[in-house]
């Protein structure tokens, strides 16, 4: 494997890293689906990106599914029930976007230090996949439990979800089989996901996670 394809798959990987932070800092829940449709392309570019160089056709159906669902459907399922809803569109954060961001920089140190000290004889294409896609799995956690909207939560953990498949893709690809099941595990998570925060909705008036704490407090 050539130079070149090398660093172009470090940029497709880093730059799905770059866009984790993108979502880490929006405050805005209509920016913050923008930015998760744009994290959706960047993983289907990685993953077409990594089908070319492990010469593995498999993977291009894989990266279909990132974008017709991930980067299209998704956002837009979640586009409508915000305006269904009535959600608040601004995101309310447990600790400030600065704190976030820093913490964020030092989950990526961290999946560097680990995967590249664990792998030193690993392939290269695979080793440094791994270490963005653990940074990618990090920052969709703490996206997940700084927010208090479900809604940015569940971005988070979608986020996440991402990060997991580039390890998988970059680690020599998926079997089909994996590939279809990963698809419909997603399609029915978010259509759970959706019933539910259509049924929080209307039994609290509120999707923000403190004011359902608060509730919680009240009926003890």
């Amino acid at each position: 494997m050539d130079a070149l394809t090398l660093d172009i798959a470090h940029l497709l990987a880093g730059s799905l890293v770059l866009v984790s932070f993108m979502l880490l800092y929006q405050d805005r829940l209509y920016a913050l689906l923008n930015v998760y449709a744009l994290h959706a392309v960047v993983l289907a570019l990685s993953v077409a990106w990594q089908a070319y160089a492990q010469d593995a056709p498999h993977l291009y159906i894989t990266a279909a599914i990132a974008l017709v669902f991930k980067a299209i459907i998704i956002p837009v399922a979640l586009h409508r029930m915000i305006k269904q809803l009535g959600i608040h569109r601004e995101i309310e954060t447990v600790v400030g976007i600065g704190p976030t961001m820093l913490l964020g920089i030092g989950l990526v140190a961290l999946s560097m230090v680990v995967i590249l000290r664990v792998t030193p004889e690993a392939d290269p294409l695979a080793r440094e996949d791994l270490a963005f896609a653990l940074a990618v799995v990090l920052l969709g956690l703490l996206m997940m439990v700084t927010r208090r909207n479900v809604v940015s939560q569940v971005v988070g953990f979608m986020s996440l979800e991402n990060g997991l498949v580039l390890a998988a893709t970059g680690a020599k690809g998926m079997p089909f089989v994996v590939e279809i099941s990963v698809a419909f595990s997603i399609l029915i998570a978010f259509i759970v996901i959706g019933i539910f925060l259509f049924r929080i909705r209307e039994r609290f008036d509120s999707v923000d996670v403190h004011a359902l704490d608060r509730f919680r407090g009240e009926r003890r």
